[in-house]
C-alpha cells in the first residue's frame, strides 16, 4: 500500500507519496519517478515528490520543501521525537541500492546531489494539513513506471520529429535566399533586355529623340 498525500502551498498543488512500511520503499526505490526525501542518519520513511513538468529538484519551492520535510520528520518513529534534525533529499536517480543493504536502506551514487533541510522542531498545523489529505492506494508502480517513460519517450520523439521539421524548414529558406541572391539580375541580363539596351539595332534617328 501507498500513501498519497498532497500540498496546496504550490499552484498546482504538489502530489507525494511514501510507502506504509521498508517493504513497500523497497518498490518505490526501484521504481520511482523523482525527488526522495529521507531523515538523515535515522530511520525513517522515503517521501517521494512527484515534480511537475518543467520543474528540477533544485528548485523546489521554500514551502513546499518546508511541507516535505515536515512529513519526513512526521514519519520517522526516531525523528518525529527529535528537535533540530536534518532532512536530506536527493533525485531518484542517484539512489544507489545493492545486495548487501537491508529492506528500505539507500545511499548515494553522487553526494553532490544530495541537498539538506534542517528542521529546527515539527509544525503540527503543516503535518495536520497534510494528513487531512492523505489516501490510500495500491497502485502497479512498475506499470506506473513504464507508462511514465513510454510517455517521455512519445513527448521526446514528438519533440525530435518537431526539431527536424523545423530544421528542413530552415534549410529550405536559406536554399531559397541562396538561389534568389546568385539569380537576382538573371532577367535584366535576357535577350530582350540586353537587345533593347544595345545601340546596334536601333534606326538611324534615335538621336532625334533626344533633340
Amino acid at each position: 500500500m501507498v500513501l498519497y498525500f498532497t500540498s496546496n502551498v504550490v499552484e498546482p498543488s504538489a502530489y507525494i507519496y511514501v510507502g506504509k512500511d521498508k517493504f513497500e520503499n523497497e518498490d518505490l526505490i526501484q521504481f520511482g519517478w523523482d525527488e526522495d526525501f529521507h531523515v538523515d542518519k535515522l530511520s525513517s520513511a522515503h517521501i517521494y515528490l512527484r515534480l511537475r513538468e518543467g520543474d528540477t529538484w533544485d528548485d523546489i519551492p521554500a514551502e513546499l520543501l518546508t511541507d516535505l520535510a515536515q512529513l519526513t520528520k512526521a514519519n520517522s518513529i526516531e525523528g518525529n521525537k527529535k528537535d533540530n534534525i536534518t532532512i536530506i533529499y536527493t533525485p531518484w536517480s542517484n539512489l544507489k541500492k545493492d545486495g548487501s543493504m537491508a529492506a528500505g536502506q539507500v545511499s548515494f551514487k553522487d553526494n553532490k546531489k544530495v541537498k539538506k533541510v534542517l528542521v529546527p522542531q515539527r509544525e503540527n498545523p503543516i503535518v495536520n494539513r497534510l494528513n487531512k489529505t492523505k489516501t490510500e492506494k495500491y497502485p502497479d508502480l512498475k506499470q506506473e513506471k513504464d507508462d511514465h517513460l513510454r510517455e517521455l519517450r512519445k513527448k521526446d520523439q514528438a519533440a525530435q520529429q518537431a526539431r527536424k521539421k523545423e530544421e528542413a524548414r530552415i534549410a529550405k529558406e536559406r536554399q531559397e535566399k541562396k538561389y534568389q541572391k546568385a539569380h537576382a539580375y538573371d532577367e535584366l541580363f535576357t535577350d530582350e533586355n540586353l537587345q533593347g539596351a544595345s545601340n546596334q539595332d536601333r534606326s538611324e534617328d534615335w538621336e532625334d529623340d533626344f533633340m
